[in-house]
């Protein structure tokens, strides 16, 4: 019988199988990496579907080029050309996919051609994932009805024969006008596109199936176009979350911070056998780390809300607020469960859309009061900081024109919730270019209400020594008046009114971060202006402030504009809807917001006016008043001797109950 091995042959074997881990583990995974990059570049083929790429994946198109779930595996049958995807357990044929305005075409395989099924079941799709375009209706399939059944009119219904037994009689009927027919059979509801003219009998109904309707499919587009633009390929890992893999092997939100992408094979195994050296000297730390990494996030909570914490004691409140809710330095704190039962467990009917750092879902309060309610990605120190910094900043700021916030929970929740009023109708990215767009419905009065409220909520915000940094269509809110709210302050900062600059690294949206705070590492009130003349040309134009389907040279709708605006070609950029050629005023109107947002979108600060300047010039246009504007030469050179203390203070601070920041 042999004896046991000694301690110190364990460890000697677990040292050496480590060693050997960690030396052939980092060379290959930088491989892999690399290949994921050229694996997810190129788009693929599948059926008679061409150039698909994120988030579809499937045939020889690896899990991980998309997102990494089953609704948006395709599956492809190079013998028939078919293409089709399976959403919620039902199978759907897909006909087009538009990558460009992330849309999909499909009609449910099994259906056409097999009306009568008794296998048949109500369509349904995942909401967070798809949403119907507004161009779809439902049609109700009526089946075991009198066959003498009409409508409330006395209309006759579209009916047609079961092959299996052709003397079953079925109907169909737009399903706004079924619910009024009386017939205990089986209903089903099926979607067409509202183009469609149903009438007659089995065949008008088979083309209009087979003709599909529309869904939006929901993807983290914003950085996977921020990824494109930096020489990325975009992914997805297996948490279905978004990965940008780059050239040299690694991978992140994008690629803009890789340096030199262009290494040979000798970088590549320099920088393999490094990170196993290094790695293997970690291991003998690993253990001390990770004990102290574990205590350090049982503090992420209270190290971040020291602020809060500190405007409460210095209240005379103390700061024993608990998961059982309560009241602080002007903050209403929900428990976890109120805000879970408000949201119905967070059911993902009720989501209204993802944010840069959380999904938002309705609610309803058991004071009946409707909220929207954020819920944080991941509870990470960088996470927790903008957390605290909007409860802070929305905490000081009252106006008719920003999102109002009802409260969060405390630091003692066990997720990180921010609770604001719910405002139902969208963002006005939504009704100019996005699920609720349809011609017509914004009018150039009505665009040139937004303007001026935004423009108004934005000087309020610079009164008050506030920066919002992502100033964008998306987060400017309508209700069912058309009113604005503006929304989403995770990234504002507070601006000191004695210093010209904040030296900090650029955030915001691609398409909006104005160029000098993205080339300088300077954020000004003027970033908040470059910001809002794009969303004063996407008001004009109706287009996104970033299109990969547009040319190389116009993906930037501020650098397509000021290209029009300067070759006289504004009419070539207007929203053919607003009335601007048959209109004299419109005409008139959109010409002068155009001079503004020119103005706005000027790529040297120094040259570009203040909010209270761009608002006073929409409120004169919008009154039709005269419009004495002049534009002076531009000199956009820029000035490197300017100082760090302003030479003149910024308007003072309105009467808002404004406090100072701790």
């Amino acid at each position: 019988m042999t004896s046991p091995m000694n301690d110190d042959h364990i460890h000697m074997i677990t040292f050496t199988s480590l060693f050997l881990f960690l030396t052939i583990f980092p060379t290959t995974i930088c491989q892999q990496q690399h290949n994921k990059h050229e694996d997810c570049l190129k788009p693929y083929s599948c059926g008679e579907v061409s150039n698909i790429y994120y988030p579809f994946w499937g045939q020889n198109r690896p899990s991980y080029c998309g997102i990494n779930n089953d609704e948006f595996h395709l599956k492809c049958d190079t013998n028939h050309h078919n293409t089709s995807i399976q959403i919620a357990s039902q199978n759907f044929q897909v006909l087009i996919i538009n990558q460009f305005v992330y849309t999909m075409t499909m009609f449910r395989k099994g259906l056409v051609y097999d009306n009568c099924s008794s296998a048949l079941t109500n369509t349904s799709l995942n909401p967070s994932d798809f949403h119907y375009m507004s161009n779809v209706k439902n049609i109700t399939i009526l089946y075991n009805c009198p066959n003498d059944i009409k409508l409330p009119n006395g209309t006759k219904m579209n009916s047609f024969s079961c092959k299996e037994d052709s003397s079953k009689r079925a109907f169909y009927v737009d399903s706004e006008t079924a619910e009024e027919v009386k017939c205990e059979g089986v209903r089903i509801e099926v979607q067409v596109t509202k183009e469609v003219k149903l009438g007659g009998g089995i065949d008008e109904l088979n083309k209009a199936l087979s003709g599909g309707f529309g869904v939006e499919y929901v993807a983290d587009t914003q950085n996977c176009l921020k990824c494109i633009l930096s020489n990325g390929s975009c992914g997805g890992n297996d948490m279905s979350q978004f990965s940008c893999y780059c050239l040299d092997g690694t991978q992140g939100l994008d690629c803009s911070q890789r340096g030199d992408n262009r290494w040979n094979w000798k970088r590549k195994v320099a920088v393999g056998v490094a990170t196993a050296v290094l790695s293997a000297v970690s291991v003998g730390i690993a253990f001390y780390i990770y004990y102290y990494c574990r205590k350090k996030k049982k503090n992420v909570h209270a190290v971040s809300f020291a602020a809060l914490s500190h405007c409460a004691s210095a209240s005379g409140s103390g700061s024993n607020v608990t998961e059982k809710g309560g009241r602080y330095c002007g903050v209403h704190f929900f428990t976890y469960s109120e805000l879970e039962k408000a949201t119905n467990n967070f059911d993902s009917t009720r989501a209204l859309g993802d944010g840069g750092f959380g999904t938002v879902y309705f609610g309803k309060l058991r004071d009946e009061r409707l909220i929207a309610v954020k819920r944080m990605y991941e509870n990470n120190f960088r996470r927790v900081e903008q957390f605290v910094n909007e409860v802070e900043i929305l905490t000081r700021l009252h106006h008719q024109n920003l999102v109002s916030l009802y409260g969060c929970t405390s630091r003692h929740s066990r997720e990180l919730l921010l609770v604001y009023e719910y405002v139902p109708n969208g963002t006005v990215a939504d009704h100019l270019h996005g699920s609720k767009s349809k011609p017509g419905m914004l009018p150039w009065p009505v665009r040139m209400n937004i303007a001026v409220e935004t423009a108004s909520a934005l000087v309020y915000l610079h009164a008050s020594d506030i920066i919002h940094r992502d100033v964008k269509t998306n987060n400017i809110l309508l209700d069912n008046h058309f009113s604005v709210k503006v929304a989403d302050f995770g990234l504002s900062r507070l601006f000191p009114n004695h210093v010209t600059h904040i030296s900090t690294a650029p955030q915001g949206t691609p398409g909006y971060v104005d160029p000098e705070y993205h080339l300088y590492y300077q954020l000004t009130d003027k970033s908040d202006v470059f910001s809002f003349g794009v969303v004063l040309i996407e008001l004009i134009s109706s287009m996104p402030a970033v299109d990969i389907s547009r040319n190389k040279q116009d993906i930037n709708l501020s650098n397509m504009a000021i290209k029009k605006i300067q070759n006289g070609a504004l009419h070539e950029l207007v929203d053919p809807t607003l009335g601007f050629e048959s209109d004299f005023k419109v005409r008139k109107m959109i010409n002068a917001v155009a001079e503004s947002a020119f103005q706005c979108l000027q790529s040297s600060k120094d040259v570009r006016p203040s909010m209270v300047e761009v608002m006073e010039r929409l409120k004169d246009i919008q009154s039709d008043g005269t419009y004495n504007y002049k534009p002076e030469v531009l000199d956009i050179s820029r000035d490197d001797d300017s100082g760090l203390v302003k030479n003149e203070p910024p308007p003072s601070s309105p009467d808002s109950n404004i406090n100072t920041f701790p």
